[in-house]
């Protein structure tokens, strides 16, 4: 059970400035400090600062989490150096797998309860009034609030969510291992849904050993379909332990297309590009089989997906850009997490050490997936 922490004279909430702060949104809280620490940034690519800042006051339409854990998400670091052609909000605390417990939740919030667990995900909000919400795609609205890009997220103490896009987390969870799932899951899920492929038929995963690469084997897995791999030799033990049939080394392998299509006999039903390698988008539909999938979630800089005409025509490639799971993806998502059929294979370290992680992630390092204690 939550009991939220004692305050101490320095970090009291003082009662006059609760009430002054609060009382428009009539606000269910438990108490709650003034102050936080968290990792923010004023300028893309600038310094990342660990230290107290505000906690946020949540609107009507939110709830403000205390979140326990972070994991840490390619986007993020693209975030941090501002190298997509749409603009962060500046200052900004990046993050946008945060698992925490609910402390307080606006006057219209109905779906949450003080002491529920909740989770932070990319979509943050959405007008859900619009065609594309109407349908289900609320990530593409036009209006959409994304976490720790537009809206602050989850490298702090407390961060707010909108309490009709936030994720419902069972109480049985562990916070840690199922930060990850809140994107990296939802979004290979997602990714593996769009594909469309039957039980039996096999599925690429390029970008294997990476934290959506190690979770993508997994539902694949799960869902009934075979899986390669594709990644560096030093993460061919996590692939197959994730439950890869096949593992290609790309670094090794003297024709990555002839070894993949020989050992799927013919080439994968499917591929999802979870890599942030142009070559590795473009060469993904050489190798996949006539009439397949190739399926784009990862997103390098500047990259450019490569597919010859007259191969693409001929073979009756579907080529599939699929962005973030809505409401119902998440739950499918989280639902084979607590089910036990996936497990997110993470490394727990301090808030304090985001820029590490960062490091780490640019030089191709990083195993599973990296999750922040926001305690540390």
């Amino acid at each position: 059970m939550y009991r939220p922490a004692l305050l101490n004279n320095s970090n009291r909430f003082i009662a006059s400035n609760f009430i002054r702060n609060f009382s428009n949104s009539r606000i269910v809280r438990l108490a709650i400090p003034t102050s936080q620490k968290g990792v923010i940034f004023e300028t893309n690519g600038g310094p990342l600062i660990y230290k107290d800042i505000p906690v946020p006051v949540p609107k009507p339409n939110e709830i403000l989490i205390n979140v326990k854990y972070s994991g840490v998400c390619h986007t993020d670091l693209h975030a941090w150096k501002g190298d997509w052609p749409l603009a962060t909000k500046l200052p900004l605390v990046g993050g946008h797998e945060g698992a925490g417990v609910v402390v307080a939740k606006g006057s219209e919030v109905k779906n949450f309860e003080i002491g529920d667990y909740a989770g932070i995900k990319w979509l943050n909000g959405s007008c859900m009034s619009c065609e594309l919400c109407e349908l289900g795609y609320e990530s593409n609205c036009a209006k959409a609030d994304l976490s720790g890009y537009t809206h602050d997220g989850s490298f702090q103490q407390y961060a707010t969510a909108d309490a009709v896009q936030a994720a419902m987390i069972p109480k049985s969870a562990d916070l840690a291992q199922i930060a990850p799932i809140l994107c990296a899951g939802v979004t290979v899920y997602k990714a593996l849904k769009s594909a469309d492929l039957q039980q039996g038929q096999w599925v690429c995963i390029s970008g294997a050993g990476g934290g959506l690469g190690s979770l993508a084997i997994q539902y694949a897995k799960a869902m009934g379909f075979r899986v390669i791999g594709i990644d560096a030799g030093s993460k061919e033990a996590l692939c197959k332990e994730c439950g890869a049939e096949e593992f290609v080394d790309f670094s090794k392998t003297k024709d990555l297309v002839a070894e993949i299509q020989e050992k799927t006999k013919g080439g994968p039903h499917g591929v999802i590009n979870v890599s942030v390698s142009e070559k590795a988008i473009s060469t993904s539909c050489e190798y996949v089989r006539p009439c397949g999938k190739v399926v784009l979630v990862g997103l390098p800089a500047d990259a450019v997906c490569k597919s010859e005409v007259f191969s693409h025509v001929v073979k009756s490639l579907n080529i599939i850009g699929s962005y973030v799971g809505n409401r119902a993806d998440t739950r499918e998502a989280i639902d084979f997490f607590s089910r036990g059929l996936v497990k997110s294979p993470i490394k727990v370290v301090g808030l304090s050490e985001l820029p590490e992680v960062y490091k780490l992630m640019e030089e191709g390092k990083i195993l599973g997936r990296y999750v922040l204690d926001t305690a540390k």
